[in-house]
């Protein structure tokens, strides 16, 4: 993948807008039975941007993230990746996922395969790869993330970082137009949380878009471009991370800032 390969471009963490839009999300709707776990979502994330989620537990924040590849069904609304509007089902959705890696707070790697056959299986059998360029590309990824001497152990082999990191590395090998990183740090130990974070850090330096759900203010302070505040299923508030973090606007903001802070 060009992009893991060259030098980092120079980064800041202002508010830029990189590129033209890649995710477009407009007046988006998702029920549950009678609860209703997203309310009128407007949300545009910029090619090369990075886009931190943020927000108490419950307030729709993995909901988002998992309905932009269609995880979760949706109840109204639109989804346009790269202008291309969500499938429902069938390979077109199947084409669709490909181009947006995924990388849980559970890590879901293959338990049976070994850490370079769980990286190599979506580029052969989606993308159609010669399972030697599929291996090569693999290491290479596996180098990136600082776990290459793992690649033929199995995943129960792993600390928990180093699966965290192999799965990034599986989702990079399908050569995503976007990353979603739902709570990707929070079924780790802490002494392993840095170690997954700096990837992260990395790749948002290199140009690749994110959108992030984390609990990790250090992280979006750093990487973010922005900083999505969401409260009761609602997008509360917007904003660069160094206008949230010294001057939220909203009440909702600032009391959940608070109690990190007195925590």
């Amino acid at each position: 993948m060009a992009t893991l390969d060259g030098p980092a471009p120079p980064t800041s963490n202002i508010n830029v807008r990189r590129g033209d839009p890649l995710v477009v999300i407009t007046d988006l709707q998702k029920h549950y039975g009678d609860f209703q776990a997203l309310k009128d979502i407007d949300l545009t994330v910029n090619r090369g941007e990075v886009v931190v989620v943020i927000g108490p537990s419950g307030s729709g924040k993995s909901t988002l993230c998992r309905t932009i590849n269609r995880l979760e069904t949706i109840t109204s609304g639109g989804i346009t990746i790269d202008g291309k509007e969500l499938p429902k089902e069938g390979r077109g959705l199947a084409e669709l996922r490909a181009d947006v890696g995924m990388v849980f707070q559970s890590f879901n790697l293959f338990a049976h395969l070994t850490i370079l056959d769980n990286v190599t299986l979506g580029p052969i059998k989606v993308r159609k790869m010669k399972k030697s360029d599929a291996e090569a590309q693999a290491r290479k990824l596996l180098e990136r993330v600082g776990v290459a001497q793992q690649a033929n152990k199995l995943p129960a082999q792993l600390s928990g970082g180093q699966q965290q990191r192999v799965a990034i590395a599986r989702a990079l090998a399908m050569n995503p137009k976007v990353m979603l990183f739902d709570e990707p740090t929070s079924a780790l130990d802490p002494e392993m949380i840095n170690e997954v974070l700096d990837v992260m850090v990395s790749l948002a330096q290199e140009g690749m878009t994110m959108i992030v759900v984390t609990h990790e203010m250090g992280f979006a302070r750093k990487a973010a471009d922005r900083v999505v505040f969401m409260a009761d299923g609602q997008i509360v508030e917007e904003s660069s991370p160094e206008q949230f973090f010294t001057n939220p606007q909203s009440a909702r903001a600032k009391d959940f800032l608070s109690k990190l802070l007195t925590h």
